[in-house]
């Protein structure tokens, strides 16, 4: 039969039980308002009986209070994170793009439609006094206000580029900050867990870590327990824990973790006319990497749609360029000139009004990328490259062998990005400025002034670097240059010729030099080249602001509407999350209420038992 004090040790079983629930419950109502608090519960199990020799066979021996876990669902986990990575895209879209349409609209006083209007307005009036210096004057200060107006835009937009830029890298940093912290959570979690208790509050914040990772890049965690090898049923208590993230990058390896290091491309290695220099490229390497060192593990793909999150948004905010990038397929090689023929396809590649190639930069020939410091166009469908035949780090000669025996290689400068960034939003404007420009300056120069003096260009650039020898500004002879030409302006450089700034009688208003000084033949030419000429997406000179304000109004509304969209599923997903790991106060009260009685109950055994042993041991004799 069972010791006489049995029942006590059931009685204090049951009152250790107790104890543990209402101290957890009492965590719980602590904890009520905490961001990524996982309420707890005590799991409890019936002891193991007792045998005894008698005919009721096994006497019960009380609870065991197994563990206390948090109640918690990877489903939601998976479907919140999921939704993390598409509100940090949208979020940083719809804020980026939106500064654009701010940008582009017209506020009835310094926008491009109200520019435009104006300078339509002081043409009409040179065509009432065409040999009236003033008019000229004020027609000619018009079209420098336009220009002005495209310098300005120019700036903005790359001031946002590299805010956007800078944006990256705090980003990688953010990143990188909570993969040390989840490497180091993870060794404190095995060394308490490999003693046979469960880490709630260090799993917690852990996850909390994840969810936000989660809204910076796209993520997915793996944890698989530890095996003994020498004892693989024996229970560990250790788990590996990997975060990966971007779709197949490894961020975390338990103990380790990995670090997405920005390094700033050099002026060489732009990738657009009008990139800013110093964008970021970003690698991978250790934890203990060492900025400078350059040990990377490898270069973290750029173009990848799977990165997701903030990160991903930013990027192709960066980046975007409407799929419209040099590709095509390497053709003759020459070792005497270091020169490489590649042949193009894309329509837009043989326009040289929607050239976005940079004078210089680097140039992927198959698997391998060169840098080249020119390049020339034929005009019809193939490229000429010159490599550089010095690596600039280590001041060796470059090895050219590869492409002596290859030919039809898919080459490429930088990656399609499907957005409509900061890159887009440029080429669309220097390709309206190139076909404005080249359109006003073929009216201007075929004309003659109000003394009959042959006409000159209106619209010209001016040049980001001026030697002693060449002039600062570019000239119309450098303009019309076969093949290349107008491809040397760009909203950043776009400018009147300053002769005419200076001089506004050298302007062309005369069509026949035989006319007197008030003939406007020529004035008459530009204004129906402003009203009827389609220079721009099918659209006339003064519909420009119309097609890309469209463009960013569209996208800013998409990215707003899929940002709220999101935000909603955040808060939905989110409730739902709660509902299961949440803390409910009326819950806990209950719970409070019950686990108190149940104290209460195992307290009035002990007294009862308590009685019981004093009649025995009293009142027996024993």
């Amino acid at each position: 039969m069972p010791s006489q004090f049995f029942g006590l040790n059931i009685a204090a079983s049951g009152l250790r039980a107790a104890n543990a629930a209402m101290n957890t419950t009492a965590n719980n109502i602590s904890n009520t308002n905490t961001d990524g608090y996982s309420r707890q519960k005590v799991d409890q199990e019936a002891a193991d009986a007792l045998r005894v020799f008698t005919t009721y066979g096994c006497a019960g021996a009380g609870v065991d209070t197994v563990a206390i876990e948090r109640i918690r669902d990877e489903f939601y986990d998976r479907r919140y994170r999921d939704n993390e990575k598409l509100y940090g895209e949208y979020s940083q879209k719809n804020y980026y793009q939106s500064l654009v349409e701010q940008y582009l609209d017209d506020n009835g006083e310094t926008g491009f439609s109200t520019l435009f209007s104006r300078m339509q307005a002081n043409l009409q009036s040179v065509m009432t006094a065409a040999g009236t210096t003033t008019t000229k004057a004020t027609y000619v200060a018009s079209m420098t206000a336009i220009t002005d107006y495209f310098n300005t835009m120019s700036i903005n937009l790359q001031n946002l580029q590299n805010d956007i830029n800078l944006e990256i890298k705090s980003t990688c940093d953010a990143i990188n900050s909570i993969a040390e912290e989840v490497a180091s959570l993870n060794e404190q979690i095995n060394i308490v867990e490999m003693t046979g208790t469960t880490a709630n509050d260090l799993r917690d914040t852990r996850d909390l870590l994840i969810d936000h990772l989660s809204e910076y890049i796209s993520v997915s965690v793996r944890e698989t327990d530890v095996i003994d090898e020498n004892d693989p049923e024996r229970d560990t208590g250790a788990t590996r824990y990997e975060i990966w993230v971007a779709g197949g990058q490894c961020l975390v390896d338990t103990y380790s973790y990995n670090k997405l290091v920005c390094v700033a491309r050099d002026e060489d290695e732009s990738i657009n006319q009008n990139d800013i220099t110093g964008l970021y490229n970003i690698k991978v390497a250790r934890s203990n990497y060492e900025e400078g060192s350059g040990k990377f593990i490898s270069n973290f793909d750029l173009d990848n749609a799977n990165i997701g999150g903030k990160l991903y948004g930013l990027l192709q905010m960066r980046d975007g360029n409407n799929q419209k990038f040099f590709n095509g397929t390497s053709g003759a090689w020459n070792p005497l000139t270091h020169t490489m023929t590649v042949s193009v396809s894309n329509d837009y590649l043989k326009d040289m009004a929607q050239c976005t190639l940079p004078a210089q930069g680097v140039i992927q020939i198959g698997a391998r990328s060169y840098e080249y410091t020119g390049w020339t166009y034929d005009g019809d469908s193939n490229y000429t490259f010159t490599l550089d035949d010095t690596d600039d780090e280590t001041g060796r000669a470059v090895d050219f062998s590869r492409l002596q025996s290859r030919t039809y290689d898919t080459v490429n400068i930088g990656k399609s990005i499907d957005y409509q960034g900061v890159p887009y939003y440029q080429a669309q404007m220097n390709e309206w400025i190139r076909n404005f420009a080249r359109e006003v300056n073929n009216i201007t120069t075929t004309g003659y002034t109000s003394t009959g003096e042959d006409g000159c260009y209106m619209l010209t650039g001016d040049r980001t670097v001026s030697s002693n020898t060449s002039p600062a500004q570019y000239t119309f002879e450098e303009l019309t240059t076969t093949n290349y030409g107008y491809y040397y302006l760009t909203a950043d450089n776009f400018a009147v010729y300053s002769a005419m700034e200076h001089n506004a009688n050298i302007l062309a208003t005369k069509a026949d030099i035989t006319e007197g000084d008030d003939e406007f033949g020529n004035i008459k030419k530009l204004g129906n080249m402003f009203n009827s000429k389609e220079i721009f997406r099918g659209a006339t000179s003064g519909e420009f602001l119309d097609k890309i304000l469209a463009d960013a109004s569209l996208n800013t509304s998409n990215a707003d509407t899929m940002e709220k969209t999101y935000s909603g599923l955040r808060n939905t997903i989110g409730n739902q999350r709660l509902s299961t790991s949440g803390v409910d106060e009326d819950e806990e009260a209950a719970n409070l209420v019950k686990f108190q009685n149940a104290y209460t109950l195992s307290s009035k055994v002990v007294q009862t038992l308590t009685e019981m042993y004093d009649q025995l041991i009293l009142n027996t004799g024993v």
